[in-house]
């Protein structure tokens, strides 16, 4: 049985929060006021906003002195400065603008820049996925494990897509060339939560994207790992929550998976 500490309540509570203020508006999207963010595909709402508001409500009244890292209101320094909550609002915001169910709130506990916590809120399927270091990844209440396949034709394989306004089109161009054809299949869904959450459950055999945030990967990262599986930069690296970059898997695939992501880096180099 999962043992919850204080923290990990505040966290599941707070993703919650947001979870159901989202939901209202996600009910009523011909009404939402929408503003264009830093690009044509990069949309930011009135309801991201609120979502927000909600979780740094809950997170500051459980631990005032811990610091405060989101995707819409930025960083906020705490008198315990080795704490740091990390929390995006909503996740796959395009998703959610365009009626789509793939999105989530996304909520975090890092330790000295380590991920400690995740919580994953995936409203509208239902699906709460939590993760404590030392204590497994759950999936409502539910041990879940990453997959067991060991060779990448077997392998099904999140991703992220570069779009508008992203950098790195030509080297994701390059890796589905080496990559497409030596998989049993490549997906998106637009919500890097989803994609990181359903390698943690076994459903993705791994995922990777070259431009993300901290609060975009971060409990997707403990996830991952408490589920059995490891994670890293996308050149085999450690990890580093504010990098950029992540690579997640199984853990047996990962260098298989590592060698062609950074092939196509040596592609890019070669030209």
């Amino acid at each position: 049985m999962l043992h919850v500490s204080d923290d990990l309540k505040a966290m599941i509570d707070a993703a919650q929060a947001a979870g159901d203020g989202l939901m209202r508006h996600f009910s009523q999207l011909a009404s939402l006021g929408v503003r264009t963010k830093s690009g044509p595909a990069d949309l930011v709402s009135i309801a991201d906003e609120e979502a927000e508001r909600a979780t740094r409500a809950i997170l500051g009244k459980a631990r005032p002195t811990y610091g405060f890292l989101g995707e819409e209101g930025g960083a906020t320094g705490g008198t315990d400065d080795a704490q740091t909550w990390i929390v995006d609002p909503l996740d796959g915001t395009t998703n959610f603008l365009f009626g789509t169910p793939l999105w989530g709130v996304n909520v975090a506990l890092a330790r000295e820049g380590e991920v400690v916590a995740g919580v994953t809120w995936l409203p509208v399927l239902n699906e709460m996925y939590v993760a404590e270091k030392g204590e497994g990844a759950w999936l409502n209440g539910q041990r879940i494990h990453v997959s067991t396949r060991h060779r990448l034709v077997d392998s099904v394989l999140g991703c992220g897509i570069p779009f508008a306004g992203k950098p790195d089109h030509p080297v994701f161009a390059r890796e589905m060339a080496l990559l497409s054809g030596e998989v049993a299949g490549i997906r998106r869904t637009g919500a890097c939560s989803v994609d990181m959450a359903y390698v943690a459950a076994g459903r993705w055999d791994a995922y990777w994207e070259r431009a993300l945030n901290a609060w975009d990967m971060a409990p997707g990262i403990i996830l991952v790992r408490e589920a059995g599986g490891v994670a890293s930069s996308v050149t085999g690296a450690p990890v580093d929550i504010h990098g950029g970059n992540v690579c997640v898997s199984n853990g047996v695939i990962q260098e298989a998976l590592i060698q062609q992501l950074n092939r196509a880096l040596t592609m890019e180099s070669a030209h």
